[in-house]
């Protein structure tokens, strides 16, 4: 298994996971050519993709979905609610007949040789999901657009062997900061995201002797900063209730601009 973020940020969010010969982006919210480059990098190209997973409808998720399905003919799976408010706005373009497959929150399905695992996530979107995708090689998981973490969301996170996980926002610059009260009440609320200290104390429930790494995306460009966030996360695991210090792990920072380390295994 393959598994790396090409950009993450509150402006554009997309995700890798792969096998030896499954390839699929979560998210293709960035320009179709910083996905081509990232793929590159990767030593693939938009026709070995196998699928793209939409977690939601926002643009900083699907801007690039449209473009990339019809280019290089790669399914694309949403749960009902995304696929009924994209398509009735019109945001993906016209599509192909057939390209888009509806999925349910806790209904496993194949890819390829990669079982697909979506789950509920708290955000204000028609129908959100976050992922769990498996292989006989081991098992990673995607959880952005957090208002709040769950007993439910921690159970479909547990025994991974790398995740990307939100560290949205610092909450002193968020509530200090220029966004107008409503915005900043939407980003706190249990249907927005996820802080830097919550996305820590997360991480202490999730992390475990085997996992090979942890990705914190879709950082907010306003309201955080890459260190910020990874002190935080990194105090909270250290400092927390488990046997662990942060510096046992392979923590880091999933980039708005660049493509993250990846994570192999």
């Amino acid at each position: 298994m393959r598994f790396c973020s090409i950009a993450s940020g509150s402006s554009g969010n997309c995700v890798y996971a792969g096998s030896e010969r499954t390839h699929i982006l979560i998210d293709a919210g960035i320009a179709g050519k910083r996905i081509e480059a990232g793929l590159r990098e990767l030593d693939l190209d938009g026709s070995d993709l196998d699928a793209i997973l939409v977690t939601h409808e926002h643009s900083d998720h699907i801007k690039s979905i449209g473009m990339m399905a019809r280019k290089y003919h790669v399914p694309v799976y949403m749960t009902g609610g995304t696929a009924d408010v994209l398509m009735r706005n019109g945001v993906l373009g016209r599509m192909p007949e057939g390209l888009i497959t509806e999925i349910r929150e806790d209904e496993p399905f194949e890819i390829g040789d990669l079982t697909v695992c979506p789950f509920t996530i708290p955000h204000d979107a028609a129908q959100p999901v976050g992922y769990r995708i498996g292989s006989s090689r081991g098992t990673v998981g995607i959880a952005t657009d957090l208002g709040k973490y769950t007993g439910y969301i921690i159970d479909n996170l547990k025994g991974l062997d790398a995740l990307l996980i939100e560290a949205n926002h610092d909450i002193n610059m968020l509530q200090y900061g220029r966004y107008p009260y409503p915005l900043k009440q939407r980003i706190l609320g249990d249907r927005g995201h996820l802080s830097n200290d919550d996305a820590g104390r997360m991480l202490c429930e999730l992390l475990h002797d085997d996992i090979k790494g942890v990705l914190l995306g879709h950082l907010s460009k306003e309201n955080n900063f890459e260190q910020l966030a990874f002190e935080t996360v990194c105090g909270e695991v250290t400092m927390g209730d488990n046997p662990y210090r942060a510096s046992d792990f392979n923590i880091q920072v999933a980039s708005r601009e660049h493509m993250s380390e990846v994570i192999e295994f």
